[in-house]
């Protein structure tokens, strides 16, 4: 009976050991898990952290690319200087071709006494019909802020401003130093309104003297006279005897350099005179052609 009694309780106490779970198995295998799972979760942060630094990498090659193929490129053709065609005669004043590609058939438009009355109305009339000319102003009609302005859109508008003195005096009458200050002082007044300084220079009547023509050189000057103009005879102060007169001149001929002043009968004539120019077979050049001391 005793024996039996032992073996129950042995057979009872191996039941109760193998029903008993293995703990420390399971929380290995816990421990494992947390731990693979911790690996992924680090791997797939790196991974992402990674294809985020990538892709930030390719973004910023893409916009530096994109910003280097959006600068602006710089237009070559503007920074080139047009090479000169033309040149003043300094003995009959016409304007001469110094290249062998030069058209020889033209003829240079040039207006005097700028801005007195109706200078801007001339330059629009030009503009329209595509043809250059020279403009030289008068220091005395650039007083007034109104005055300059009309300088400053000639200007803008494409046209030369040349000087013809500050008050259209006769430069023999003058001493030295009132003929210097004809000349520079309107060179000063154009260069505050427009940034640059004339290129050409025209004495009042055409008469220079060796003292004037010094001043126009250190200052950079061209002297340009003219070959013909006759607005300021009273014969041809309408628009019908001026427009004539311009067009069948015999003085009219190849490099011809015309004189017109800013008159009302001039401005009157001006469209018909550029027309009529032109069906003649003449090139209105472009005063951007004619060479100039700088």
């Amino acid at each position: 009976m005793r024996k039996i009694y032992v073996f129950i309780l042995a057979l009872i106490f191996v039941v109760s050991a193998c029903s008993s779970p293995d703990t420390s198995e399971t929380s290995g295998n816990e421990n494992e898990t947390d731990t693979n799972a911790e690996s992924t979760e680090n791997a797939t942060t790196d991974n992402e952290t990674n294809e985020s630094e990538d892709t930030g990498d390719a973004t910023e090659d893409e916009n530096t690319e994109d910003s280097e193929n959006n600068q602006p490129v710089e237009d070559e053709q503007t920074n080139e200087e047009i090479e000169p065609m033309y040149e003043v005669s300094q003995e009959s004043w016409h304007i001469k071709p110094i290249t062998d590609d030069a058209n020889e058939k033209i003829v240079l438009l040039t207006i005097d006494d700028v801005p007195d009355e109706h200078a801007l109305e001339m330059a629009k009339t030009l503009k329209e019909l595509d043809a250059g000319a020279i403009f030289f102003v008068n220091g005395h009609f650039m007083e007034t802020e109104e005055k300059k302005e009309i300088v400053k859109k000639i200007h803008d508008m494409g046209f030369l401003i040349g000087n013809h003195t500050y008050s259209h005096k006769s430069l023999p009458d003058l001493d030295k130093e009132t003929q210097k200050e004809e000349i520079i002082q309107v060179n000063d007044m154009v260069e505050e309104i427009i940034g640059e300084r004339p290129a050409f220079f025209r004495a009042p009547f055409g008469q220079n003297t060796d003292y004037s023509k010094q001043i126009a050189d250190k200052e950079n000057m061209v002297l340009m006279n003219w070959v013909y103009g006759y607005d300021w005879n009273k014969e041809y102060m309408s628009r019908e005897a001026l427009t004539d007169i311009m067009l069948n001149t015999e003085l009219l001929g190849n490099g011809a350099n015309l004189l017109m002043h800013d008159r009302d009968w001039t401005n009157a004539a001006l469209h018909d005179i550029v027309v009529g120019l032109r069906d003649q077979g003449y090139e209105i050049v472009d005063p951007e052609l004619i060479k100039t001391i700088k």
